[in-house]
């Protein structure tokens, strides 16, 4: 795992943005199309502003995907993922593929099959991801399921990840957030050729800590990052605060 640290929010997101950048463009070159997976959250919007502001890849090229979506709450919803990712992703990058996970599905298992047959057409080029306070990754709480070989699950969210959901504002009360989700599992976001974990603030320097410094384990999802031979973390001084220092 590649470890950056930048001295702000902003400094970050424009740094994983070239990064990400030169890995769309070099899949481009090498294929002619590439897969990306975005993530979403208040973590990623200086990524994803600066993203949309970098002018060097054909989109038209590329097919997107996201990491996970509320079951039941609609599309137009303010914490809607769709909502977030149709304003910051599909209109400023106008993709020529967008394959959103449908939160609203008569049948969320069905949805999770559908998703599957799609993500699995070719590999995922990169994947771009956060981490969360209780050390999610994507929509997996702790314990995660490290082992199994579906793409998409649907799964329960435990309270301190409702309560991260209210604390950076898409809800007005823990009541207000779904109790499930579908979500990318871990084992396909490892599936990823290159994966950009952007991290910034504060609220999450334990989770960073925990996730780099500790073992791999289910209980810590997002450790199962370190297994990936192309991971780059982007941190800001205050995320990475508790870092163990490094030689």
């Amino acid at each position: 795992m590649d470890i950056q640290v930048f001295d702000s929010a902003e400094t970050l997101g424009a740094a994983a943005a070239a990064h990400a950048e030169r890995i769309v463009k070099a899949a481009l070159a090498a294929r002619g199309a590439a897969r990306v997976v975005l993530a979403t959250g208040a973590s990623q919007f200086a990524f994803l502003a600066a993203l949309a502001a970098r002018p060097g890849v054909d989109w038209s090229k590329a097919t997107l995907f996201h990491l996970d979506d509320y079951v039941g709450l609609p599309s137009d919803h303010p914490a809607s993922f769709r909502l977030y990712l149709r304003e910051r992703a599909e209109i400023p990058l106008r993709p020529g593929r967008f394959e959103y996970v449908n939160g609203s599905a008569p049948d969320p298992e069905a949805e999770c099959l559908r998703l599957e047959r799609i993500i699995r057409e070719a590999p995922i080029d990169l994947a771009c991801v956060g981490i969360g306070e209780n050390g999610h990754l994507a929509f997996n709480d702790p314990p995660a399921d490290f082992e199994t070989r579906r793409a998409y699950l649907v799964v329960s969210l435990d309270e301190p990840c409702r309560r991260q959901q209210v604390g950076e504002g898409w809800f007005g009360s823990l009541d207000e957030v779904p109790t499930r989700a579908i979500s990318m599992s871990i084992p396909q976001i490892l599936s990823a050729r290159e994966i950009v974990c952007v991290v910034p603030d504060a609220r999450k320097a334990r989770a960073v800590h925990e996730c780099v410094d500790l073992p791999v384990s289910p209980l810590r999802p997002a450790s199962a990052l370190q297994d990936h031979a192309a991971t780059t973390l982007f941190l800001d001084v205050n995320s990475a605060s508790m870092l163990r220092a490094r030689s």
